[in-house]
């Protein structure tokens, strides 16, 4: 059988925080949800399994196809290093409320306590309603003991970095660094294949039944990296046609702009390739056939597909992303 590039059907999930624009911005089928935060979009947590949407193998998950097409679908040497467990998790993230202050624990540390990858992960903003910030990191040195004395007498606010936040903008998170998705925001995110949050504090909200989200402060204290960094929003020229807009040893990131068509050849790359739609409609022209695509899109590139044509109906907007 000759690979395709697949479209899965989104896992959605309601969260105290979430909103309703990835039903009316993504076009999810978020029904008659009014709190729908996340649509994990490519998905190999156990449970949450992604499940192909269209074409000969539609009903397949993705553990399975791993298992069927191994290198062919996700490369040589990403099946070698992780065999059935795909190793990102890709979603799109609405907060319509603060997220809670958040960390997520290394490698390491994920292996050590919960037999789990870490949770390095980065975000690329969407759209921003006006005023909308978040946090990523500290503003200032600190330590373990000064963080538990801020933390303590309820300051640890004073201590975090908000940034303002605008369409386009991009953070890489790396684990161990504090963070918060801020209100008004909608994210596009790439992470590691993880579901390991330890909630720092969550301000004081409590569900329907009068019951706060459990809290992990203990847990943190050995995941945070309370080091100062000069900059953590990252820089990259937002007109470039094409920009690398993230690199680690997890993934690798490209901010596509197309006005009409470009041919993007993958030959290369030892790695299925990951397309996030942003803006914009067309079609992936690949050898055996096509696809369309729309905003709010997330589509996997087999390893075997070696290149691929975008055509763009509409001016398109798209993440490009590969596992290095």
């Amino acid at each position: 059988m000759n690979l395709y590039p697949f479209k899965f059907i989104p896992i959605l999930k309601d969260k105290i925080w979430g909103g309703e624009k990835l039903g009316t911005v993504l076009d999810k089928p978020v029904g008659e949800s009014k709190t729908c935060g996340e649509s994990w979009e490519i998905s190999g947590v156990e449970g949450d399994i992604s499940v192909v949407a269209e074409g000969e193998l539609a009903g397949k998950n993705l553990v399975e196809l791993i298992d069927q097409f191994k290198g062919e679908l996700v490369g040589d040497n990403v099946y070698q290093k992780f065999g059935k467990k795909f190793p990102l998790l890709i979603k799109f993230i609405d907060a319509n409320d603060d997220l809670s202050i958040q960390v997520h624990p290394d490698d390491e540390l994920g292996m050590k306590r919960h037999n789990s990858f870490g949770k390095t992960e980065m975000w690329y903003v969407v759209d921003a309603e006006e005023g909308a910030t978040l946090i990523s990191g500290f503003n200032k040195q600190t330590s373990k003991e000064e963080y538990l004395e801020v933390f303590e007498s309820g300051r640890l606010m004073n201590i975090l970095n908000r940034e303002n936040v605008y369409n386009d903008d991009v953070f890489f998170l790396p684990a161990g660094r504090v963070h918060t998705i801020g209100k008004g925001l909608l994210i596009a995110e790439i992470q590691q294949t993880s579901d390991i949050t330890y909630r720092i504090y969550d301000f004081d909200r409590v569900d329907a039944n009068g019951i706060g989200r459990e809290l992990h402060v203990e847990e943190a204290v050995d995941a945070i990296d309370y080091n100062y960094y000069d900059e953590y929003k990252t820089q990259y020229d937002q007109t470039a046609k094409e920009a690398e807009i993230g690199e680690s040893q997890y993934f690798i990131t490209n901010r596509l702009l197309i006005e009409e068509s470009i041919k993007r050849n993958y030959s290369t790359f030892d790695s299925c390739i990951i397309l996030m739609v942003l803006e914009g409609e067309g079609s992936l022209k690949f050898d055996g056939g096509s696809v369309s695509y729309k905003l709010g899109d997330s589509i996997l590139v087999p390893n075997s597909i070696s290149s691929v044509l975008i055509n763009a109906e509409f001016p398109s907007k798209l993440l490009e992303v590969r596992i290095p």
